[in-house]
């Protein structure tokens, strides 16, 4: 038995189901524990074993988080009180931030550590702090393994001076039991109905999509669905603007709707009530990138629904364009429009296409094999 910890500052945002797969479709081998600071949305992302220090200690909460904020210690206390008392074998770090704050105390127990990288991680922290870049350095010389999700994100942490040998491409697996099949098709009755997901951020390319889709309305009625919102941040905040002007420049206006941050299940629901998901994304004015690819796309491609996304990161790793996707350049406003434009006109390709794309997602992204694939690389470190 692999005994593993695996540590979030949150358990766990809606928009991070993903983390959560990781988890739950461990091998029974694999005894898994969670550090956390604090938790939410439990009722969806329930595992059995959590330790969040807040719910410890309030007060030691808010004490380890200003030690570590002014400089006066390195790594969390209650970290590494967890690892001692769980006996655990090694540490999962999530974020390359967090990884390297767990380090310390990783050293101080003697335990292994695993670090995956999602994608703000990798490029907007590096590119605004300069200080993460020595950071990651002194995580490179100590963690076991770094993962990434495709070989795009790989490279990137190699160039931050990851040592390659360290370096493994794991990807983000989907519940497919949770995906049911339902190849969407288009007959050209009613309106084209369009789904977006995911916060608002410039990297997400909201307003690009939004513009091409302004434009398609002169082939007929369409209807677009947003799930996502801003957080309190200020640049999040002014990408909403952004998002909410270009609803209006472009004559959408009420053929929008703007559902806000919801549950897993409730996308899932939106999904199958779609013809097609777009997924514009773009390396953001301060370096923000997706690193690797949205997990939507993954699951909306094993749905049976046709993704046009850009060719940003690891996507073209998901979407072969012409076979199980279509792409478009980023901030391609026409780009994305000749792809919208290409579904519409050649409705006969969506069967083949959305089929091919199921198996890709069923070989590659399948979250019960990338469970045992994980559990595989943590007995490379604690065998």
């Amino acid at each position: 038995m692999t005994t593993v910890i695996h540590t979030a500052p949150v358990w766990l945002p809606q928009t991070q189901t993903w983390m959560y797969n990781q988890v739950r479709f461990l091998p029974a081998d694999v005894a898994c524990h969670v550090v956390c600071g604090r938790t939410e949305n439990l009722g969806q992302f329930g595992v059995s074993s959590i330790h969040a220090l807040r719910e410890h200690s309030t007060p030691r909460y808010y004490w380890d988080k200003g030690l570590v904020k002014l400089g006066l210690r390195s790594h969390s206390g209650y970290l590494l009180e967890r690892i001692r008392t769980l006996r655990a074998d090694l540490v999962h770090s999530h974020f390359g931030q967090i990884a390297w704050r767990d380090m310390h105390a990783c050293a101080k127990a003697g335990t292994g550590q695993v670090a995956t990288f999602y994608g703000l991680d990798v490029n907007f922290l590096p590119q605004t702090d300069p200080r993460w870049r020595e950071r990651y350095r002194e995580l490179f010389a100590s963690v076991d393994r770094v993962l990434c999700e495709g070989p795009h994100m790989a490279a990137s942490v190699i160039s931050l001076g990851c040592p390659e040998e360290r370096v493994r491409v794991h990807h983000l697996g989907v519940a497919l039991d949770d995906l049911p099949f339902k190849p969407r098709s288009w007959d050209g009755q009613g309106p084209f109905s369009v789904l977006l997901a995911g916060s608002f951020r410039e990297k997400k390319g909201f307003p690009f999509a939004l513009e091409a889709l302004g434009r398609l309305q002169r082939r007929g009625e369409i209807e677009v669905t947003i799930i996502g919102d801003a957080d309190q941040s200020a640049a999040s905040q002014e990408e909403k603007r952004r998002i909410l002007e270009t609803i209006e420049t472009s004559g959408l206006g009420k053929r929008v709707r703007l559902l806000g941050f919801q549950p897993h299940s409730v996308f899932l629901k939106e999904a199958y009530a779609h013809h097609l998901f777009l997924a514009p994304s773009v390396t953001a004015n301060d370096g923000d990138t997706e690193g690797g690819a949205p997990v939507s796309v993954i699951e909306m491609a094993a749905t049976g629904m046709p993704v046009i996304a850009s060719r940003h990161c690891d996507i073209p790793g998901i979407l072969e364009h012409g076979v199980t996707g279509l792409l478009a350049e980023e901030r391609d406003v026409d780009g994305l429009l000749a792809c919208l434009e290409r579904l519409l006109d050649e409705p006969r390709i969506w069967p083949d296409m959305v089929t091919k794309a199921r198996r890709h997602v069923e070989q590659e992204f399948d979250a019960v094999v990338q469970g045992q694939r994980l559990a595989r690389i943590y007995q490379e470190i604690a065998p």
